[in-house]
């Protein structure tokens, strides 16, 4: 078959939309076209991208990249329509009930709660949004053809019949523990990658690092973009910031290079509403490279680092806590090297791609 996928939100390299749902479906034998904000039309990994127009606002991401989408949907012949972005839903519809396409609705975040953290809304305002979004997406999820959703609380509010919950979890063939670099013999580095904002716990990772002895010669690597950007000079003032190498935005080769070298993955996300049900890919990744793991005491988080014994969890709001985990891990190589062993067995058994791209698979024989 022919599958469109849609984004005017994302990149073109997004990890989910392009290195995982995309370039499954062209393994599987499918003629695969993603349209996504782009540069210029491309082909990559057998994928076809078509250029949609970078928009330079939110607004023009909604009045002309939007429009653009749904035209260059109508031109592609698909057999089946993916959608990833919520302002999208319209343009769906349109093609499953006008066009009557087959259509997929894919829910990557939980967005009437993710709206509660958007600073740049009024507070009054993001309740009405809210409620609003909700509703826009119970009516798409009883029209589209199928949806895909990222985690199973998101699953839950969708159509259980049409819905299949296809999780983020990692390629095992692409981040693999590094067999060049010995664990015992690696440098005192802490990993973070993703996107670096307040609510995302950077400003905390920078404050540990301030506290952790200099005996230790240990480095916190960044490798994401700043949200906003003007934050990347908040927390540059800071103390901690010395022992901080920032490495900015990396493609998936890069962030194989940053945790190859790494002793310890660290995800420290606020227990804002939208993250305590979440599973950051992050993670996932962290195990699947091999490192012991630094993560957020959230109920369902704790219960696979507990249940797998794959690293430590911390109040993600207290800096001693976390540089408290980061020495505990350093004073002991040979307990965090068995932890990054069983977090790596636990995603070639459990948290692996795999098992989701048949998910996707089944979600399009629908």
């Amino acid at each position: 078959m022919k599958a469109v996928h849609v984004t005017t939100v994302h990149s073109p390299t997004d990890t989910r939309i392009f290195h995982k749902e995309c370039c499954s479906l062209v393994k599987a034998g499918n003629e695969v076209v993603l349209l996504a904000p782009n540069g210029r039309d491309d082909c990559r990994d057998g994928v076809r991208i078509v250029a949609l127009p970078i928009p330079r606002g939110r607004w023009d991401r909604v009045m002309r990249t939007l429009t653009r989408a749904y035209r260059s949907s109508l031109t592609q012949g698909g057999d089946v329509y993916h959608f990833h972005d919520p302002e999208l839903i319209p343009a769906g519809l349109l093609l499953r009930l006008v066009h009557r396409k087959r259509v997929v609705y894919d829910v990557h975040e939980d967005v009437p709660r993710d709206i509660y953290t958007k600073d740049y809304i009024p507070g009054p305002l993001r309740w009405v949004l809210a409620r609003l979004m909700q509703g826009v997406e119970w009516l798409a999820g009883r029209l589209v053809s199928g949806v895909s959703a990222a985690t199973q609380p998101i699953g839950a509010r969708f159509p259980a019949g049409k819905t299949a919950v296809v999780q983020n979890f990692p390629r095992t063939e692409e981040l693999v523990p590094n067999q060049d670099i010995d664990y015992g013999k690696r440098e005192n580095v802490i990993a973070y990658v993703g996107g670096l904002a307040r609510i995302r716990g950077t400003l905390e990772l920078v404050d540990a690092m301030e506290h952790v002895p200099r005996r230790y010669q240990a480095r916190l690597e960044l490798a994401g973009v700043f949200q906003p950007e003007a934050m990347q000079g908040e927390a540059s003032r800071r103390p901690g910031w010395k022992a901080v190498s920032y490495l900015g935005w990396l493609d998936r080769v890069g962030i194989a290079e940053v945790l190859g070298r790494a002793r310890i993955g660290i995800v420290t996300l606020h227990p804002i509403t939208t993250y305590l049900d979440a599973q950051p890919v992050k993670l996932y990744e962290y195990m699947a490279a091999g490192l012991p793991v630094i993560a957020s005491d959230f109920p369902n988080w704790r219960e696979v680092i507990d249940g797998v014994g794959c690293g430590l969890l911390v109040d993600p709001l207290d800096p001693r806590q976390i540089y408290d985990a980061i020495e505990w891990l350093f004073d002991h190589p040979e307990e965090a090297e068995a932890m990054g062993r069983r977090g790596r067995g636990a995603v070639l058994e459990k948290y692996n791609w795999r098992a989701e791209e048949q998910k996707l698979f089944a979600l399009y024989d629908l």
